[in-house]
C-alpha cells in the first residue's frame, strides 16, 4: 500500500513540475514553431504513458497485495496481451517519429531564395562570409586557408572576389528572409546555436554541413557553441543581429570584401618592402 502511494505522490509531483517549472524555452524567433509542437507532443505521448504505467502499478500494489490464502497463478504466455502491448508501442513510436520525420524534411529542403551565409568555427570563435553582388559564394579549398584568408576561398575564382567577410562574432541578417547556414570547422566539432531560432546543427572539421531557418522577429540573439569543443568552451558566444530590410542593406554596403582584404595585405607587403629598404 505504501508503494502505491508513493507512485500516486511521483505522479502528482512530475505533473505539479511541469506546470510550475521556471525552465522553459525562449520566445521563438523563427519559421521553426514545429520544433515546439513536436517537442509538445513528446511530451503529452512520453507523459501519458508515464502516468499510465504507474497507474497500472498502482493498480497493481492494490490487486495484488499479500493475503495468506492468495497463491500465485503459473501464466508464462498471454497471446492477448502480447499483441496489445506490440500494437500500442508500435503506435506510440510512430506518433513520436513521424512529426519529426516530416520536419527534418522541411529542415534539409533549403527555400530557393535563401541567401546563404558561410559560418567558420574555430577554437573558440566564429567568422562569417556571405555572397557579394553576384549572389554566389566563391569556391574554397582548406590548402588556401591562412591568416589573410580564413575561409580558404580560391583567389582565382571570379566569384569570390565579391564575398563579403565578416571578421566579427556578430553577424547581422534581414528579417523575414530564408538563411541557409553553411558550417564549417577549422580543428574541432562545433555547433552554432542561437535558442530563439530552435535550429541547431554540428560544424565537422572536413565537412560542410547546412540547415535553414527564416527569422521573423528583429532583435539581437545571442549565439551559443553546443557542443563541447575544449576548455574555452564557456567563451565560444557571438551575436545575430536581425534588421529591417534598409537597415541590413545599409550595414551590409559597410562590409569589406574579399578582394578588399587582398588588396589591404598586399599595400602591408608593399609598405613593408619600403621599410626594408630604407
Amino acid at each position: 500500500m505504501h508503494a502505491g502511494i508513493i507512485f500516486l505522490l511521483v505522479i502528482i509531483g512530475s505533473v505539479l513540475f511541469h506546470v510550475f517549472t521556471p525552465w522553459y524555452w525562449t520566445d521563438i524567433a523563427s519559421n521553426w514553431k514545429g520544433m515546439d509542437d513536436t517537442i509538445t507532443l513528446t511530451f503529452w505521448v512520453g507523459g501519458g504513458v508515464f502516468v499510465a504505467v504507474c497507474l497500472f502499478m498502482i493498480y497493481c500494489v492494490f490487486k495484488y497485495q499479500h493475503k495468506e490464502e492468495r497463491r500465485a497463478e503459473y501464466k508464462p504466455e498471454d497471446k492477448k496481451l502480447e499483441k496489445i502491448l506490440t500494437w500500442a508501442t508500435t503506435l506510440g513510436v510512430c506518433a513520436l517519429l513521424a512529426p519529426g520525420l516530416i520536419i527534418w524534411n522541411q529542415y534539409v529542403n533549403v527555400p530557393k531564395n535563401a541567401i546563404e551565409v558561410d559560418v567558420m568555427a574555430w577554437q573558440w570563435g566564429w567568422q562569417y562570409r556571405l555572397p557579394g553582388a553576384d549572389g554566389k559564394l566563391g569556391t574554397t579549398q582548406v590548402r588556401n586557408i591562412a591568416d589573410n584568408n580564413p575561409f580558404g576561398i580560391n583567389p582565382d575564382d571570379p566569384f569570390g572576389k565579391d564575398d563579403i567577410m565578416v571578421e566579427s562574432d556578430v553577424i547581422n541578417l534581414e528579417n523575414n528572409r530564408p538563411v541557409k547556414i553553411l558550417l564549417r570547422s577549422v580543428d574541432v566539432l562545433h555547433n552554432w546555436y542561437v535558442p530563439q531560432f530552435r535550429a541547431k546543427m554540428d560544424a565537422v572539421p572536413g565537412v560542410v554541413t547546412f540547415y535553414w531557418f527564416e527569422p521573423n522577429k528583429t532583435g539581437e540573439y545571442e549565439v551559443l557553441c553546443a557542443e563541447y569543443c575544449g576548455v574555452g568552451h564557456y567563451a565560444m558566444r557571438g551575436s545575430v543581429l536581425v534588421q529591417d530590410e534598409q537597415d541590413y542593406a545599409t550595414w551590409l554596403g559597410e562590409q569589406e570584401t574579399f578582394a578588399d582584404l587582398i588588396a589591404k595585405q598586399q599595400d602591408l607587403v608593399i609598405g613593408d618592402t619600403k621599410l626594408a629598404k630604407k
